[in-house]
């Protein structure tokens, strides 16, 4: 009798045949519509079964870097985010796209920790990247071993809560301890409306010194919602709660608002961020505050008022069941916007949850300088 191998199993045998090397090889994919950068990995990397939440610097001798979170077919999908571990790929253009090697396992350069008790023994993901006081400072989030309920349903590796570790290289990092189990914030009482998660910190310092941290949380009665925190030092946090909750009926965004990027563009606070519209995270959108904590949406050109739509569930594009995790970088004549798409193979309308869905980051591209104007790159 022949077996039929699913795609997990193909990918995890293929891989024990191919050396780490190919970790600096470029992956190769078939294509799939415009907007996709960077693919899953070749067989026997970190990063063979998906690519997900892109952050990317652009250094001041041109190349660009981008920090990334995703996962071979061996990882525990018991996880059932697109998280596993971290992996650092590198460019030219911020477009073309190199994989580094890093020094754990299968190339990655951070990964969940070894000690259960950490509260990121479990999975971990980059929320952010920045250089402070001369080194690398990345923002990530992790959760342990335990299967607890959440608002979406009993899973493994919550509650989400964020982590720090500093580089001078961007390939070699270590973990800093912080006070909750090695987090530097832990997720709120039963009942507060971060309970469920600290997930996706985004941190940057203000023009005033002050470190803004962005993260988002997921509540049974609101859905999604971005949440804020400060902190004079970078180190300890004093939260400020909700910022931006879900968008009015009808709005791509209508059951919350999740994953964000927040960055000061002429003394405005400009949040772009993925919104859940009941079924899946639909668009891209963009919001502005004049104090970093009471954010108006800016509506948008596309469906439901977003700036960037998913495709059509039907064309065949790596970005039609989901988009997200916008990351916008200053490109010289204009922005890069990065993101990842996530697509369904063959999709009946039966398939759920995250694991499910193949990850692949994708980016567009605005010439005008006017944000709400994007276009999907396209080779």
């Amino acid at each position: 009798m022949t077996k039929t191998f699913t795609r997990r199993e193909t990918l995890a045998l293929a891989g024990t045949a191919v050396a780490a090397s190919s970790l600096i090889t470029p992956a190769i994919a078939a294509p799939k519509g415009p907007g996709l950068i960077l693919p899953e990995g070749p067989a026997g990397s970190w990063d063979s079964e998906r690519t997900s939440c892109p952050r990317v610097l652009r250094e001041a001798d041109g190349v660009w870097k981008m920090w990334y979170y995703g996962r071979d077919p061996s990882f525990d999908n018991a996880y059932s985010l697109p998280t596993g571990r971290v992996g650092l790929a590198e460019s030219k253009d911020g477009i073309h796209w190199n994989r580094v090697k890093g020094p754990l396992t299968m190339g990655a350069v951070l990964e969940p920790s070894a000690d259960p008790a950490r509260f990121d023994s479990g999975h971990v993901g980059v929320g952010s990247v920045m250089r402070d006081n001369n080194q690398y400072v990345m923002w990530y989030f992790g959760g342990d071993q335990s299967v607890t309920t959440t608002p979406r349903g009993t899973s493994k590796g919550f509650p989400l809560r964020p982590g720090r570790a500093t580089s001078t290289d961007g390939v070699s990092w270590s973990k800093t301890d912080g006070p909750v189990r090695g987090a530097y914030l832990d997720n709120g009482k039963p009942g507060e409306f971060d309970a469920a998660m600290v997930g996706w910190p985004q941190v940057f310092k203000d023009t005033d010194g002050t470190y803004r941290m962005y993260y988002h949380t997921l509540s049974f009665t609101e859905g999604f919602m971005a949440c804020g925190a400060v902190s004079s030092d970078g180190l300890k946090w004093e939260k400020i709660g909700p910022v931006l909750k879900k968008g009015p009926a009808g709005n791509f965004d209508q059951a919350g608002v999740a994953s964000r990027h927040v960055f000061k563009l002429n003394g405005r606070y400009i949040m772009f961020y993925e919104g859940n519209n009941g079924e899946r995270f639909a668009g891209l959108g963009m919001a502005e505050s004049s104090d970093g904590v009471n954010f108006t949406r800016v509506k948008g050109p596309e469906k439901d008022n977003c700036m960037l739509a998913l495709s059509p569930i039907d064309s065949g594009r790596f970005d039609t069941h989901g988009i997200g995790t916008p990351w916008v970088v200053p490109n010289g004549k204009g922005y890069f916007l990065y993101y990842v798409g996530a697509e369904i193979p063959g999709y009946d309308g039966t398939q759920k949850g995250e694991n499910n869905h193949i990850h692949r980051i994708g980016l567009a591209i605005n010439e005008s300088g006017d944000l709400a104007n994007w276009k999907r790159w396209n080779s």
